[in-house]
């Protein structure tokens, strides 16, 4: 999550200062491995990474929930105010597009375990878009947590429940972990771009990467005034390459040596960007052995972005994620959480992944240990400080490439929608060159005749989604976008 708060500015005689002053944090409510992880703990079955109670991670979103809310909301909203509504559609709704596509999907699960037929396929039938859905067990939760604070999901028969299910479900995620869960509350990780200030999350997220896919783009002269160009996508694509390598390196720092923190602080420096230019060729591409990556890219579908501001510019970018869309298919019949499978970010030792591509001892498992994320939810701001864009996105490892894009798209001319809509370039160095089957053809011909090697995916995959909601500069109107990829809706209040 990361948050900007707007400061009043003090007499200054210097009339170079940005006319806007802010504070802008980030908090770092990633899921922690269990105090009983280790690093082999998935070796005779690496599936229990990704299904059951092993995969669960100590889940933090409603700490920073409670934590945003005590150091920057406002003092006439409660907690109970801001949970209430949640716990009141808890208890009944219709199923709308997306979660309508996902129970499809997952028809097996739905049909024939006994946790999750009652709600997803009563009467043996598989509910549908527009049918009634109600999640009683949840809201009676979130009506506890509304009346008690967060501490009602950490301590007390919340967590009994949890812990109960994990345990049956093959897990050791404890008391002690739930009840000693802590965020992390820093400093934005700060840097510019084209004279913007621009605002993320720091490691074990992925905004060190998106910052240096963004200052190796501010390197090329004329990049707005020329726009969408075969070369200029050819470029974008190289950033992205040079992107996913740095997010090799990305771990937890508390896990991390002297050496090894000090690599991830130069990801996104200018000096850095300065130097991977030299390696930027505009008439061909490379393998992925050129751009000098460690290890593979972990996949996770399951996420969802949210991006506000209000009128005094405060703002706020936040991504949360249970992982995979169901997570591990752990639902707990007596509180109704789905719990998160979370475990599977990190790297297993000795395991590749459908690439051939083996693991890093960075990321592998280790008690209290949180692992890499794609997450990177950013907020810039104009030149004089105010607020221009608070982005973020959902997709797995589509996503800082997808806010990357719609970065540029921005700069390119395009409107808020327009931006977040239009076709996208995925390349995470496994060989090909991901692009959806609505991108100019053109465009996809420049890429092909400098070496990439295209696969044009089809239109009914859902990938990353992107929204945002910007102020333009000139007049302070503010626009906001929701990505269509995931039925997404923007909204003004």
């Amino acid at each position: 999550m990361t948050i900007r708060v707007p400061v009043p500015p003090g007499p200054t005689h210097n009339t170079h200062a940005p006319r806007h002053k802010s504070e802008v944090w980030t908090i770092d409510f990633r899921e922690a491995a269990p105090r009983l992880a280790n690093a082999t703990m998935y070796n005779s079955d690496p599936l229990t990474s990704m299904f059951g109670g092993l995969a669960v991670g100590v889940p933090g979103e409603l700490r920073a929930l409670s934590e945003a809310h005590a150091r920057w909301g406002s003092g006439n909203v409660s907690w109970a105010r801001l949970v209430r509504p949640s716990a009141r559609l808890a208890e009944g709704w219709t199923v709308d597009p997306e979660l309508g596509l996902r129970i499809q999907m997952f028809e097996s699960l739905m049909l024939h375990h006994p946790d999750w037929t009652p709600t997803f396929a009563p009467n043996g039938t598989l509910l549908r878009v527009g049918d009634p859905i109600a999640r009683h067990a949840y809201a009676q939760t979130l009506h506890a947590i509304a009346d008690q604070g967060a501490d009602a999901f950490y301590t007390g028969w919340i967590a009994d429940a949890l812990v109960d299910k994990i345990a049956r479900t093959g897990g050791v995620l404890d008391h002690a972990d739930l009840a000693g869960y802590e965020v992390k509350v820093r400093k934005a990780l700060k840097g510019t771009y084209l004279g913007r200030n621009v605002y993320t999350t720091s490691a074990p997220a992925s905004g060190p990467v998106l910052l240096q896919m963004l200052n190796l783009m501010e390197r090329y002269e004329g990049l707005k005034e020329e726009g969408r160009t075969g070369l200029n996508v050819h470029r974008s694509v190289e950033a992205i390459k040079f992107g996913f390598a740095a997010r090799t390196r990305i771990a937890d720092p508390s896990f991390l040596s002297a050496s090894e923190q000090r690599t991830i602080d130069d990801i996104p420096t200018k000096p850095l960007a300065a130097l991977l230019s030299l390696n930027l060729t505009d008439d061909r591409t490379h393998d992925a052995a050129y751009y000098n990556p460690e290890y593979s890219v972990l996949e996770d579908h399951g996420t969802s972005h949210i991006s506000v501001v209000d009128g005094d510019g405060m703002a706020v970018s936040i991504t949360s994620s249970v992982n995979f869309v169901f997570a591990g298919f752990v639902l707990d019949k007596v509180t109704g959480v789905i719990l998160d499978n979370s475990m599977n970010d990190f790297s297993l030792p000795g395991v590749a992944d459908g690439w051939g591509v083996y693991a890093s001892p960075y990321n592998y498992p280790a008690p209290h240990k949180r692992p890499l994320s794609s997450m990177a939810p950013l907020i810039m701001e104009h030149p004089d400080g105010s607020f221009y864009l608070a982005i973020g996105g959902a997709g797995g490892s589509r996503i800082f490439p997808a806010v990357f894009q719609t970065i540029l798209n921005l700069d390119w001319g395009f409107d808020a929608r327009a931006a977040v809509e239009f076709g996208r370039v995925h390349d995470q160095l496994a060989g090909v060159v991901d692009v959806d089957a609505f991108y100019p053809p053109a465009l996809v011909g420049e890429l092909r005749g400098r070496g990439h090697n295209v696969s044009v995916s089809g239109m009914d995959e859902i990938k990353a989604a992107v929204n945002l909601v910007t102020r333009r500069a000139e007049d302070g109107r503010i626009f906001a976008a929701s990505d269509s990829r995931k039925n997404g809706m923007a909204a003004g209040y």
